[in-house]
């Protein structure tokens, strides 16, 4: 059991919720909310990130990109916790489990015969799967391609803020696109910490991330813009929808974020970087939450 709970990654489900709480918050703020969606998108999201962290373990383990210079916490397959043979068939689990959420998410969702949106969610989850597994295993794997901060951006950001929004109103509104993009850069601004943190062994294996093709410097200026590029971003969007006071408190995580980003610079060595992927991240679940808090019980 433990092996799996580390498999797992605890630390990254926090993130991956900000995205269903950020869409969720703009839909019960235009007066939309169902209890059975929410609850199947929160178990959906996490099935997903869960399936990809078995995947990455196996993928990087692999590879031979975990190994004894790895700077952050050993990995299951790496240091042989848990068999190719076991991690293939929890990923094959978790993967079936994600889309089983699904196909119940999506009955609560479109009980109302909309078959088209249910086909649509249907591909998209299977898209999510996909990216999941594709990240770090294969040939072709986009995570060891420089494309990782991209999917991060889209599936945690847009797609989970505005797809899970989707599923209460049946509709999207132009200003939803901004906190949607908040959630998905803050995210790559993880992927990005991890992959500066990991920068030396990365670059030894042949693991092109971003950061192994632009330089240690220019990755960090380039955290730096993802954060500040998601703090104007989300003060525009309060700033152009305001209501009252309260519609800015969200805006208070980007305390932490800041501070973060202090330390951030002044790092030399890449093994300081692990401590910052935990600050960020729940830093950006803060936000996330917040920004429910801001938008829903306040109005």
């Amino acid at each position: 059991m433990k092996a799996w709970v580390n498999a797992a990654r605890l630390r990254t489900l926090p993130l991956s919720v900000s995205g269903i709480l950020t869409g969720t918050a703009m839909a019960n703020h235009l007066g939309y909310f169902n209890t059975p969606i929410f609850i199947l998108s929160i178990l959906a999201t996490l099935a997903f990130q869960v399936t990809s962290n078995f995947a990455n373990d196996y993928g990087d383990g692999i590879k031979g990109t975990d190994n004894i210079d790895r700077i952050g916490p050993k990995r299951t397959l790496q240091s042989g916790l848990l068999s190719r043979r076991e991690l293939k068939w929890g990923i094959t689990i978790a993967a079936v489990i994600s889309l089983i959420i699904v196909a119940g998410l999506l009955y609560y969702a479109f009980a109302d015969d909309e078959l088209g949106y249910t086909l649509l969610f249907a591909f998209l989850a299977l898209f999510c799967v996909w990216a999941a597994l594709n990240y770090t295993i294969g040939s072709r794997a986009y995570g060891y391609r420089g494309m990782g901060d991209v999917f991060v951006f889209v599936f945690f950001g847009l797609l989970s803020v505005l797809g899970s929004m989707f599923l209460y109103t049946k509709f999207l509104t132009f200003p939803a696109v901004m906190p949607a993009a908040v959630v998905g850069l803050l995210s790559a601004a993880v992927l990005n910490l991890n992959n500066l943190r990991d920068y030396r062994s990365d670059k030894d294996v042949q693991k092109n991330t971003l950061v192994v093709y632009i330089g240690l410097r220019r990755g960090v200026n380039y955290h730096i813009t993802l954060i500040f590029m998601a703090f104007l971003l989300l003060l525009l969007f309060v700033l152009s929808q305001y209501n009252n006071i309260m519609n800015a408190l969200c805006l208070l995580a980007f305390i932490p974020v800041f501070l973060h980003v202090k330390r951030v610079v002044r790092i030399k060595e890449p093994l300081l970087f692990d401590p910052e992927l935990k600050v960020l991240a729940l830093s950006t679940f803060l936000m996330a939450l917040l920004f429910y808090i801001g938008y829903n019980y306040f109005l």
